[in-house]
């Protein structure tokens, strides 16, 4: 029998077959392959996941069951019309969801620190931290700081770029900016990253390297990601790459009694913690690890998108300025300079806090989150957990949908956090999970982002006309922590009054 006549017997076959197992399916849902499950859709729309994950939650009810070999996962958002479910896991049931040893498997390279904790290790670390941030005089350095970092490093950068008429990445500079700053803190040094020459640090840029495996970590069977290993080959190479990048950036910087890390060294000698955590110098390592990763990336990828989203809504741009001159009384001069702790609370009830939590709603830093049940549950949309299962929870995805948000829930509108009276509207962080949700797991380092934020986009939007690129396409990368794809490159000019 020719080829092509038993193509045309066996076609009708398949497709009655196709469409049996697609019968009562969503247009969005995965087909349920025999033996691969729902692993080819993934792959086939891996490169959008988490738009994809936002269809299938919209068209499903708001939660999800993913299988497929050695995959078994619930994809979780905003269940009917209320986030009900990440209320239940982070605030009503909070004790009864770690990390789980899943999660431990696929952020190794973060070792024990605040991501991967068990609760008791995560508390020390949370509680060291909170101290710190909470310190008399923190707020008033960490202002100083930022305006230094702005006024010797990031205006210098673009005031060469600007200058030159040349386009530049402004992602890649927000990431060096929050890298410099964050070192600063945490290790009491800058690593001036954030140079007109953009000098490649192997450590800067490996947080990003590490984001992108740990996406496909979730996503691929635990033996295909540890073949890669076993291989040292593709994302798995990347991720031994940027372990090394990391070690030999920290370690030399690791200085007793230095710093933020004094905290964490007093802490570790008081509980005695070297029989369960290793050595002082990796238990510090690895916090300082953590603490940098949270410092980079949330505050860069807030900004990176705001820039964005501003350029896509020029009318949100001129009501920023007006706000800004009007609060900080710029019209006096035109000179945007250093503003005092006092007048840096005055940004809170503008425009620009509201076109930032815009921002941080429609792309948050950081888009799943990952729970495991320590003992079996029941969602508050019904569905069953035990411990062997993952939860996945769409932060992307809660931000995203018209239950939750209302008809505009696309739409860029700053408005939508300033009440009636002028003030700024607070939502639940079930609604609003940018900073994690529920009071135990709340960012805590969320005051000290919108500091650097406020000041950073301020600055920029006052000093400069910033715009896109032409022909420059912008989406989300297939990331952890929400990083454009291919930047953000724009060009910039000076204003007339500078």
């Amino acid at each position: 029998m020719a080829t092509y006549e038993f193509v045309l017997m066996i076609a009708p076959v398949l497709l009655v077959w196709y469409f049996a197992i697609r019968r009562g399916k969503k247009p969005s849902e995965p087909t349920t392959w025999p033996v691969l499950g729902m692993l080819p859709a993934v792959l086939l729309n891996l490169h959008r996941v988490h738009d994809y994950a936002t269809e299938v939650l919209t068209e499903c009810g708001g939660t999800y069951r993913v299988v497929g070999p050695r995959m078994d996962m619930l994809f979780t958002s905003a269940p009917a019309c209320d986030p009900a479910n990440i209320h239940h896991v982070f605030s009503r049931n909070f004790s009864n969801y770690s990390k789980g040893p899943e999660f431990h498997k696929i952020f190794d390279i973060f070792s024990d620190d605040i991501f991967r904790a068990y609760f008791e290790l995560w508390e020390i670390h949370r509680k060291t931290t909170l101290a710190q941030l909470m310190h008399g005089d923190f707020n008033a350095n960490l202002q100083r700081n930022v305006w230094h970092k702005v006024d010797t490093g990031l205006f210098p950068v673009l005031d060469h770029f600007s200058g030159a008429r040349t386009d530049l990445d402004l992602q890649d500079i927000f990431q060096r900016l929050a890298f410099d700053n964050i070192c600063k803190f945490v290790l009491d040094y800058d690593p001036c990253s954030l140079r007109p020459d953009l000098p490649f640090l192997p450590c800067e840029k490996a947080f990003s390297a590490v984001m992108e495996a740990l996406l496909h970590r979730h996503v691929f069977p635990e033996w295909m990601w540890k073949l890669q290993k076993w291989l040292n080959v593709s994302d798995e190479r990347n991720l031994a790459k940027a372990a090394v990048a990391f070690d030999d950036f920290i370690y030399p910087r690791i200085i007793s009694g230095v710093n933020v890390l004094k905290a964490f060294e007093k802490v570790y000698r008081e509980r005695n913690m070297a029989s369960s955590n290793g050595s002082l110098r990796d238990f510090l390592k690895d916090t300082s690890l953590n603490l940098m990763f949270a410092g980079r990336d949330l505050t860069s990828t807030c900004l990176t998108w705001l820039f964005w989203l501003v350029s896509q809504n020029p009318a949100s741009e001129t009501k920023i300025l007006e706000e800004m001159e009007a609060e900080l009384r710029l019209k006096e001069d035109k000179k945007f300079r250093f503003f005092s702790a006092q007048e840096s609370h005055k940004l809170v009830e503008m425009y620009l806090h509201g076109a930032l939590c815009e921002s941080l709603r429609l792309f948050p830093p950081v888009a799943l989150e990952h729970k495991a049940p320590v003992r079996p549950d029941i969602l508050s949309s019904g569905h069953h957990l035990h411990g062997d299962k993952k939860l996945i929870i769409s932060f992307y995805s809660v931000g995203r949908m018209e239950s939750v948000w209302g008809k505009d829930y696309l739409e860029f509108k700053p408005e939508r956090w300033i009440s009636p009276s002028g003030k700024i509207k607070y939502e639940p962080s079930y609604k609003f999970p940018a900073f994690s949700a529920g009071r135990p797991r709340t960012c805590l380092g969320k005051e000290m982002a919108f500091v650097q934020m406020k000041t950073v986009a301020a600055a920029i939007l006052y000093r400069y006309m910033v715009r896109l690129v032409e022909g420059h396409r912008v989406s989300p990368r297939v990331l952890i922590t929400l990083q454009a794809r291919d930047g953000l490159k724009v060009l910039l000019s000076k204003r007339n009054w500078i």
